[in-house]
């Protein structure tokens, strides 16, 4: 309710292969508007991007996050909570040195108020509480967030032009099966790309459930312990009026709590129908790869059947070429007979005219 936009650009959108850490994928197929968003209520800057109604940057600002400009019209930044790289291409080199601009004075304004809230704990907390809340915000440090320097990847410049698929050299004389074939095959690479996205989020959700699982322990702890804290002060006698305001602050510390406990559960529960799909995915991949494998089976059939043809027509052709042979000499032999058979006639004919 509390978040707004500060700033706002264009710009087009990629995102690392997840597989290469190389070569960029563009998540947009035209510039997009990437804004910057403060959440006063949380103290939190994001940077957040929509193509239609589909978020392709949600990114939570860091103190070490770090935005590199690669090209006069290119930057990047890492986000390891997101498990990614993401990349802008910008139309001027002007509004990429703004939003870098933008990206340094949030990131300054971030690490302030992280200061900030620590300086705040540390004051007003007591050393169990400390103890507590430095549990609880354990797994959202820096480090976990952003990731370290050395895991920070650089990827190549995104190309301008989509590569050209080669022929394929085993291709199937029959052109129904060579089209089902390469459906099957269109169908299995799509799914593998869908199963190593899932199955990278998968792993991610799981080390999430693990941190998630540790605050609510937190969470649970220190609410008992609030709740023992409010039973104390109301059995304490004198200062009444400071009694009541502390003990308001505590009511309203453990609804609080018992806000993000249900967050959390509705997020684990979220992760849970994510890891049914995921294995959903998996056993159509399973189906389609063992299909496959019978188009596979059968083609390599057919081309055995058609080189028996091709055998079988040889063999065919070589006997009719030397049936054409015998029967030519036959007619030559044949020719020969007949004009024997016509003198013969004739020296009859003449011994009879001479008798």
């Amino acid at each position: 309710m509390g978040e707004q936009p500060i700033y706002s650009t264009r710009a087009h959108v990629f995102q690392i292969d997840p597989n290469t850490k190389k070569n960029w994928v563009p998540t947009s197929k035209h510039a997009v508007t990437v804004s910057y968003f403060y959440d006063s209520t949380r103290n939190v800057y994001r940077i957040i991007s929509l193509d239609g109604s589909k978020a392709i940057i949600n990114s939570t600002i860091t103190p070490n996050m770090t935005f590199t400009k690669t090209s006069q019209k290119f930057g990047q930044w890492a986000d390891s909570r997101a498990n990614t790289v993401y990349g802008l291409g910008f139309s001027s080199e002007n509004h990429l040195l703004k939003f870098a601009e933008k990206f340094a004075e949030f990131k300054e304004a971030a690490r302030l108020a992280k200061e900030k809230s620590q300086e705040k704990m540390e004051l007003t907390s007591t050393p169990s509480q400390e103890s507590a809340t430095g549990d609880i915000q354990s797994p959202l440090t820096p480090e976990s967030i952003n990731g370290t320097d050395d895991e920070r990847v650089t990827p190549e410049t995104p190309p301008n032009s989509e590569p050209r698929a080669e022929p394929s050299q085993n291709a199937v004389p029959f052109p129904h099966s060579s089209t089902i074939n390469k459906h099957w095959e269109a169908e299995l690479a799509a799914l593998k790309g869908n199963n190593a996205k899932l199955t990278a989020a998968l792993l991610e959700s799981t080390a999430n459930v693990k941190q998630w699982k540790q605050q609510l322990a937190a969470y649970q702890e220190e609410a008992e312990r609030l709740h023992k804290r409010v039973t104390e002060l109301e059995c304490v006698s004198g200062q009444t009026n400071v009694i009541k305001s502390q003990k308001t602050e505590l009511n309203q510390t453990i609804e609080e709590l018992e806000c993000t406990l249900k967050a959390k559960e509705e997020e684990l529960e979220r992760l849970k129908e994510e890891v049914d799909n995921a294995n959903q995915l998996q056993a159509q991949r399973d189906s389609l790869t063992q299909k496959l494998q019978e188009t596979e089976t059968r083609n390599k059939d057919l081309e055995a059947q058609l080189s028996e043809l091709e055998q079988r027509l040889e063999n065919s052709q070589v006997e009719q070429e030397t049936f054409r042979n015998n029967l030519k000499t036959l007619l030559e032999i044949l020719d020969g007979k007949i004009f024997e058979l016509t003198e013969l006639r004739d020296s009859l004919a003449k011994l009879i005219e001479g008798s």
